[in-house]
């Protein structure tokens, strides 16, 4: 009798607690966003997509400036030379003669 007691007891507890854990503690404050309003709703995602932009941007430019892309806009000089030097290095390992290196360089300007 005892054991049946305390199981009863225990069911009671139970049962109470359950509907004192559903019960409201404040007052219904009408609709929330999800009923109501809900037009604004894609605001959220839309303010996630900008922030992550503006991360991606930020990354961007702090690395170009932390040298990423170097300084200015320098004019690198061209693999093989410029083509009076190739002109010269044919002419040098006899590829060309005198007369046309000579009217080559008359058209490079050289």
């Amino acid at each position: 009798m005892k054991h049946l007691l305390v199981w009863v007891a225990i069911l009671f507890s139970t049962l109470a607690s359950t509907a004192w854990a559903q019960q409201q503690s404040e007052p219904n404050f009408g609709p929330h966003m999800m009923w109501n309003g809900g037009a604004w709703m894609f605001f959220g995602p839309l303010m996630m997509i900008i922030f992550i932009a503006a991360i991606v941007v930020v990354v961007f430019l702090v690395v170009r400036w932390l040298g990423g892309s170097g300084h200015g806009t320098a004019q690198h000089p061209p693999v093989g030379g410029t083509p009076l030097d190739i002109l010269k290095e044919r002419f040098a390992r006899g590829e060309i003669d005198k007369e046309e290196f000579e009217e080559r360089r008359r058209v490079l300007g050289g």
